[in-house]
């Protein structure tokens, strides 16, 4: 999934803070504009596949012009692709049992098929994903 959000980075006298107004538990930091900024696309990604997993709602994000900035902050819209970042980060691999014809099973073999593979880019083609 694609989201976008607001997030207000808030200078400190020891880096910059990071808050998301439509998160509560969502927030980071960084020693530069920079490494905030990093750091917010990071934590957005992982807490709303948190969410994603977890079937928790996600809110929709306030409009911009909603949003009440502070003298000392700056707002800016932080997206987050949850699909990539799960791709980039999610290396665990799951044992699936399938089950063959005999038949079936004898030729995969003989052509030397890999059936896990086939079986993955049989599912990302079947949902619309990119290899």
């Amino acid at each position: 999934m694609k989201y976008v959000y607001p997030a207000i980075f808030t200078m400190d006298p020891e880096g910059v803070i990071v808050t998301f107004p439509d998160l509560e538990d969502t927030f980071t930091d960084g020693n530069t504009m920079e490494e905030a900024f990093e750091n917010a696309e990071d934590v957005l990604n992982l807490m709303l596949w948190n969410r994603e997993e977890e079937k928790k709602e996600i809110p929709a994000p306030t409009p911009a012009a909603n949003i009440p900035v502070p003298a000392n902050a700056t707002l800016a819209m932080i997206k987050a692709d949850t699909l990539a970042y799960r791709k980039a980060h999610d290396k665990k691999t799951v044992r699936r049992s399938i089950t063959l014809p005999n038949w079936l099973d004898t030729i995969a073999r003989e052509r030397n098929i890999n059936c896990s593979q086939l079986l993955q880019n049989a599912i990302r083609k079947e949902c619309g994903l990119n290899p």
